[in-house]
């Protein structure tokens, strides 16, 4: 009889354990629609710092290119920096345009 009262508690403690989970899913489920929505404050926060880190490269590589062409031509004016990462046409509305590769290369 000590191994049927054994079993019987087991499974009442199943039982209830069962019941109570269901319970507080069902209460969430409940409560889900009226809660606050997720903020977007870390996403925003890595696109800023990915924005300032960008602005910062272009900054540091224009100064890069107008010391190394200071170096090689002292006291002359520097032309507009060729874009390093676009290939196609683009115009230049102030000052010089720079010439395209197939007219550099001859």
């Amino acid at each position: 009889m000590q191994s049927q009262g054994m079993w019987s508690t087991l499974w009442r403690k199943y039982a209830d354990y069962k019941y109570n989970k269901f319970e507080r899913f069902a209460v969430w489920e409940m409560i889900e629609p009226y809660r606050r929505p997720k903020t977007f404050t870390a996403l925003i926060t890595i696109y800023v710092a990915a924005f300032y880190t960008g602005v910062i490269g272009a900054a540091v590589t224009e100064q890069l290119y107008k010391e190394k062409f200071w170096e090689e031509h002292p006291g002359k004016t520097v032309p507009l920096m060729k874009p390093l990462f676009y290939r196609g046409p683009w115009r230049v509305y102030r000052g010089e345009a720079i010439a395209s590769d197939a007219s550099s290369s001859q």
